[in-house]
């Protein structure tokens, strides 16, 4: 071991300035914050969106348009859906849980069965809500609807 090789023990030394320690320091005085304004005071804290006083763009920027807070979604499932699951798995029933399982839907959204598509099979239907087309067309065949 040799004087000129000496160095202190790791973490024992901080790679930070010390700021407001006297003039001698280098870094007395203002202590790098410059001279008044709010950024020079201590408890400074920047507002988020803040711009020197300038309004503020989310301010500036009219709101538009309207949230509808008892708004439901649905997710969106065709007779021509339930004819195939009806045809490949033989099903005389399809309800939510069958669906999630064939892979038609995932989650927790509510599922409306609309009318797009052609329905053979006699099947009773049970989900959230029904299209007026998706009705008439499962009852035509001779099937059964149910909201759950």
């Amino acid at each position: 071991m040799k004087l000129n090789s000496l160095k202190p023990a790791a973490g024992s030394t901080h790679s930070r300035r010390r700021i407001g320690r006297g003039p001698g320091s280098g870094l007395g005085g203002t202590s790098t914050r410059g001279h008044k304004g709010a950024k020079s005071r201590s408890g400074y804290k920047k507002k988020i969106g803040f711009e020197g006083g300038q309004m503020p763009l989310q301010r500036r920027v009219p709101k538009a348009g309207f949230k509808n807070i008892n708004h439901k979604e649905f997710y969106a499932v065709n007779l021509e859906t339930l004819q195939k699951l009806a045809e490949e798995k033989n099903l005389t029933k399809i309800g939510l849980v069958e669906l999630k399982e064939a892979g038609v839907f995932s989650g927790k959204k509510l599922v409306k069965i609309l009318g797009k598509g052609e329905l053979k099979a006699k099947i009773e239907v049970e989900a959230n809500a029904f299209s007026k087309t998706a009705e008439e067309a499962i009852k035509a065949v001779g099937g059964s609807v149910t909201i759950i």
